[in-house]
């Protein structure tokens, strides 16, 4: 699935000024809750070379067991995508595992059902274990263990499209059907702990084709 560029960034900064787990368990949410990034253009700003393609390595892999605790919502417009995800991931989500006092287990992702308007997807934080009762709109499920093709994507969230171009041309020329949406995994920070932007094409983002 194809979105613009525009989706890509809002949704991204937002799920990382959130969001900074390491594969391990965590009792709480890092205290890096923040409005969205916006990035001013000046001289400590790392410079991205508009023609240098981003980096993508392409496996055929098990994709990774986890416990998913997501919200389902919509958005008129892909501006809109923005608040509703810093709605979900700082209150909805943010809030209620440190209620729960739950762990965290990996990174945040999201699905987008759709390429237009409107805009339907799930965002959710992996947890190491099921709530014993779970409020209004808040869901869990077990997402992973079995087959996926997954892109290790370097680079900027503008041209993610190419990932998604090299999965599906990967799955036809080895004669593999995906089996469900696909979903991203934000592995890396793309804020460092200087509040500055990283070099894009040190930020990995991994696409996610569950396949037959």
């Amino acid at each position: 699935m194809k979105k613009n560029a525009a989706i890509l960034t809002l949704a991204l900064l937002l799920c990382f000024v959130l969001f900074s787990c390491k594969e391990k368990k965590s009792n709480n949410i890092p205290n890096r809750l923040q409005p969205p990034v916006k990035v001013k253009k000046d001289s400590t700003a790392p410079v991205t070379n508009a023609g240098r393609p981003p980096i993508i390595n392409i496996v055929d892999t098990i994709a990774p067991k986890k416990l998913v605790l997501f919200v389902s919502d919509s958005a008129a417009t892909s501006e809109r995508i923005s608040g509703k995800l810093s709605l979900i991931f700082k209150q909805k989500l943010g809030e209620y595992i440190k209620k729960q006092q739950l762990q965290t287990d990996g990174y945040p992702m999201v699905w987008y059902k759709t390429n237009k308007a409107p805009f339907f997807f799930e965002a959710g934080i992996p947890i190491t274990k099921k709530p014993a009762k779970l409020p209004k709109g808040i869901m869990v499920k077990n997402i992973g263990g079995d087959s996926a093709i997954i892109a290790h994507y370097y680079g900027p969230y503008s041209k993610t499209n190419m990932a998604y171009d090299a999965l599906a041309e990967w799955a036809k020329d080895n004669k593999k059907k995906k089996k469900g949406n696909p979903y991203e995994v934000y592995v890396t920070d793309p804020i460092g702990t200087d509040g500055k932007p990283l070099d894009p094409y040190k930020v990995q983002t991994d696409i996610v084709f569950p396949r037959n």
